[in-house]
């Protein structure tokens, strides 16, 4: 990997049915026009029908055959994932990719979904492991499986230690609580190969800095931050090649984090980074991922091929 990479090392992806979660606009659309410019069949999943609808349209402008197609999918409700899910189950063809992109940046206020959950945990964190469940019979079908799951660098913000508050109820900070879902990103990407051993390839992504819409309903003071360091980001074309790395590389690390190589990894190509110590910890893993089985009532489990089993 000492060469630079960009998408055009992306090796032919014909034949690969790949779902992105997000990809209506920023990172995701770029993710998925770039699957598709390499061949894949690609599902945009997006939380409206006229905003996948029209991200279809955008790559079919460029991309005039592309294989691509939406979908209606809102994570933070159990139901719409549920649907979601069915009708990408209910024609027993596999699934070669699941790219968990979707996500929420520091809510002003605390929110709570429609279950009950604070919302960027709702989103960022219940749904991807939710979904994944879901879905994980189709993804075992096919040879060669791959999850990616994008995280972020402010995972590294704060003082890492085991996640236990997930509905913040000792105080919500907004941008604390993001980086919360992040790290939990990762625990739950690192477990998920962990136990699913050479059955599937789970790798992580973050994008660096990228001027994407997450800025758009996050606090003021991030909104700023933001606006002072324009210069730095990237745009969310080249915030889109981590997560392309992750998904294409053929030596890609079983748990692998890939972000970019340039300055303070805000931007610059991409490479294998590193995350926070403590995201090593395999007993971390563990627990957060016991404890989303325990909150969504989906269980994995990777002996048979009657998985990602839903339990009341």
């Amino acid at each position: 990997m000492s060469e630079t990479w960009t998408p055009a090392k992306i090796p032919s992806q014909a034949g690969k049915r790949v779902i992105v979660t997000g990809a209506n606009s920023g990172i995701g659309w770029y993710t998925a026009l770039e699957l598709v410019r390499a061949g894949a069949e690609v599902t945009i999943a997006a939380r409206s029908k006229s905003k996948g609808e029209d991200a279809v349209k955008r790559i079919r402008a460029i991309i005039p055959k592309a294989a691509v197609r939406s979908g209606v999918l809102d994570l933070s409700i159990p139901m719409s994932i549920q649907a979601f899910a069915d009708g990408e189950l209910e024609n027993g063809r596999p699934i070669d990719m699941l790219i968990n992109n979707a996500g929420i940046m520091g809510l002003p206020r605390c929110e709570v979904s429609v279950d009950g959950h604070e919302l960027q945990f709702a989103t960022n964190v219940f749904g991807p492991y939710r979904l994944t469940g879901l879905l994980l019979p189709a993804l075992l079908q096919a040879s060669r499986p791959r999850v990616v799951t994008v995280a972020s660098n402010t995972h590294k913000m704060f003082k890492p230690g085991p996640i236990t508050d997930f509905e913040a109820r000792t105080g919500y900070v907004p941008m604390r609580v993001y980086a919360k879902t992040k790290l939990a990103n990762i625990l739950f990407a690192r477990e998920l190969q962990r136990r699913a051993g050479d059955r599937l390839l789970s790798t992580i992504s973050h994008p660096g800095g990228a001027r994407t819409n997450l800025f758009a309903a996050t606090t003021l003071s991030t909104k700023i931050a933001g606006i002072l360091t324009y210069p730095l980001l990237q745009s969310p074309e080249k915030g889109a090649w981590p997560t392309l790395m992750a998904a294409t590389l053929e030596n890609a690390r079983p748990g692998g984090y890939y972000g970019p190589g340039g300055f303070i990894e805000l931007r610059g190509n991409p490479v294998e980074t590193r995350t926070a110590p403590y995201a090593d910890d395999p007993s971390a893993w563990c627990a957060l991922f016991d404890d989303l089985a325990r909150i969504t009532g989906v269980h994995y489990s990777f002996s048979e091929v009657g998985f990602g089993e839903r339990r009341a």
